[in-house]
C-alpha cells in the first residue's frame, strides 16, 4: 500500500521562553521527490501571569507536583487547541504537538514533557503525534535538538540553520546526515533580566544597547565550560540556573543595562564562532527580532546571514514539528544519531487515536 504524499498538520510548540504556545497548520506535500511545505493559519497564544509562573518553577517540582501540573496543563492546551481549530473551521489530518518541556537531564537519561498524553487527544477528539524525546534518551541520545531532521527537509537551501529561542541552536546541513547541538542560553537569560526592569522582553534590544561592557562578566561567561564541549549536547533550564545565573548574580551591584548589554555581546561572540565564513545561514527564532544582538553576531561573523519572513520566524518550530508528526505516521526516520548522539537513528513519537 503506497503511502499519502499530503498531508495537513497542526503543529504546536512551547518553548522554554515561554513567549506562549504557537500553532500552525501546514500543508505539506512531495515535489519532485523532496518535501514541501505551505503555511496555511498561525497563531501564538499566552500563557496566564500564573500558569506561566509554575512552568519557570516546574524544573523543581516533585513527581506528583509534575502529575498535578501535566493535567492542568493538557486541559489548557487543548482548550488553545479547539478554540483555533473552531474559529478556522479547517479539517486536518491530525495534530503534531511538542508539549512544555519541565526537565530535561539527558545525562541521567530524563527529560519529561507535559501534555504528552491520551487525555489531550480526547479533549480534541482529534489524532495526536506526540512525545517527541523520550525514545531517543532512552537510546542514550540528548532527546534534542529534534528540529534538525526538519532543516534537512524543508530548509536544505541553506548550509546551516541557527536559531535564536530561548537557547541558540545550529544545524549544520553540509554533510550527508545533520549535525546539530545547542549553543547558549539566549531569551531565557535576555528575558529574565528583562522582567526584572518590569519588561516582559527587551524589545528590538534597546535596552541591552543603551547598556555598557561589564569586562570582568563578559570574561567570567565566555570561559563558561560548556561552550568547550564537543557535541553532541543539549541545554535546559537546569543548566542555566546552575551555571549562567550564579555567574551574573556576582554583579547584582551593577546596572541591569550593562549586564543585559554584556550578556547580549557575549551571545554574539559564542555564536559567531560558530559560524563558518561565506556560508549561508538561515536566522529563526524570536531572537531574531533583537536587532541590536542581530547587529552584533553579523558584525562579528562573516557568514551570510539570511532573516526570513516574520511567519517563518516565530512558527518555525511549529511547522517542524508538525513535520515530524508526518515522519511518525509514515513511520520515516525523524531523529538523527548525527544530531543527538543516540546509538541509531530512528522514528521516535508516540500516536494516539
Amino acid at each position: 500500500m503506497s503511502k499519502k504524499t499530503s498531508y495537513r498538520v497542526l503543529g504546536v510548540m512551547s518553548g522554554t521562553s515561554l513567549d506562549g504556545v504557537d500553532l500552525a497548520i501546514v500543508d505539506f506535500y512531495i515535489k519532485k521527490n523532496k518535501w514541501k511545505f505551505k503555511l496555511l493559519e498561525f497563531k501564538t497564544l499566552n500563557y496566564s501571569t500564573h500558569f506561566k509562573n509554575q512552568l519557570s518553577i516546574a524544573h523543581n517540582f516533585d513527581v506528583n507536583q509534575i502529575k498535578k501540573l501535566d493535567s492542568e496543563y493538557t486541559f489548557i492546551l487543548a482548550g488553545m487547541i479547539n478554540s483555533f481549530l473552531e474559529k478556522l473551521k479547517i479539517n486536518i489530518d491530525f495534530v503534531s504537538s511538542h508539549g512544555h518541556t519541565v526537565l530535561h537531564q539527558p545525562e541521567k537519561g530524563i527529560t519529561i514533557q507535559i501534555g504528552n498524553n491520551i487525555k489531550l487527544s480526547n479533549l480534541i477528539s482529534k489524532k495526536v503525534v506526540c512525545d517527541f524525546r523520550t525514545q531517543d534518551v532512552l537510546f542514550g541520545g540528548q532527546g534534542a535538538p529534534l528540529v534538525p531532521v526538519g532543516d534537512y527537509h524543508l530548509f536544505s537551501e541553506f548550509d546551516y540553520t541557527l536559531n535564536l529561542g530561548g537557547f541558540a541552536n545550529i544545524t549544520n546541513l553540509t554533510d550527508q546526515f545533520p549535525r546539530a547541538h545547542d549553543i547558549c542560553a539566549v531569551n531565557t537569560v535576555l528575558n529574565k533580566l528583562s522582567k526584572e526592569l518590569n519588561f516582559d522582553y527587551d524589545s528590538e534590544g534597546k535596552i541591552a544597547k543603551s547598556g555598557n561592557l561589564i569586562k570582568d562578566l563578559k570574561y567570567e561567561l565566555d570561559n563558561i565550560k560548556f561552550y568547550k564541549v564537543k557535541p553532541p549536547k543539549s541545554l535546559g533550564v537546569e543548566w542555566v540556573n546552575k551555571v549562567v545565573y550564579p555567574v551574573l548574580n556576582k554583579y547584582k551591584s551593577s546596572k541591569l543595562e550593562d549586564i543585559l548589554h554584556t550578556y547580549s555581546i557575549h551571545i554574539s561572540e559564542v555564536l559567531s564562532k560558530e559560524l563558518p565564513e561565506g556560508k549561508k545561514i538561515l536566522l529563526s527564532g524570536g531572537g531574531s527580532f533583537n536587532n541590536f544582538l542581530i547587529e552584533k553576531i553579523v558584525e562579528k561573523s562573516k557568514s551570510e546571514i539570511k532573516i526570513p519572513s516574520k511567519e517563518i520566524i516565530n512558527f518555525k518550530e511549529a511547522i517542524i514539528f508538525a513535520f515530524i508528526g508526518v515522519l511518525k505516521i509514515r513511520n520515516e526516520i525523524n531523529c538523527f544519531k548525527s544530531v543527538t548522539g543516540a546509538r541509531k537513528d530512528h522514528c521516535s513519537g508516540i500516536i494516539y487515536n
